[in-house]
């Protein structure tokens, strides 16, 4: 982790699988399959599951909406300082 690209590389995919992991935990406490959240939120199953997917990148800010409300929660963003760690 000392290699300064390494570690960049390391905390963007790290951020990247802790949104793929938030989104398909807030699914299934509320119960839910990804065809259901899909209906709820006026998407596809298939939507569904490229944004539970690790190697998804783009996603949209009123779809990440939607599916927190669907799923019964709101969406929080938090900005925290690089020498803090993101509290979970």
């Amino acid at each position: 982790m000392e290699n300064k690209e390494f570690r960049e590389k390391f905390d963007k995919e790290y951020q990247n699988l802790c949104v793929v992991e938030k989104i398909a935990e807030i699914r299934h406490r509320a119960n839910l399959t990804q065809d259901t959240l899909a209906k709820r939120t006026n998407t596809t199953k298939s939507a569904i599951s490229r944004y539970e997917n690790s190697d998804y990148k783009s996603y949209s800010m009123p779809l990440l909406n939607r599916i927190a409300g669907a799923c019964g929660a709101v969406l929080e963003i938090n900005f925290v300082p690089k020498n803090r760690k993101i509290k979970k």
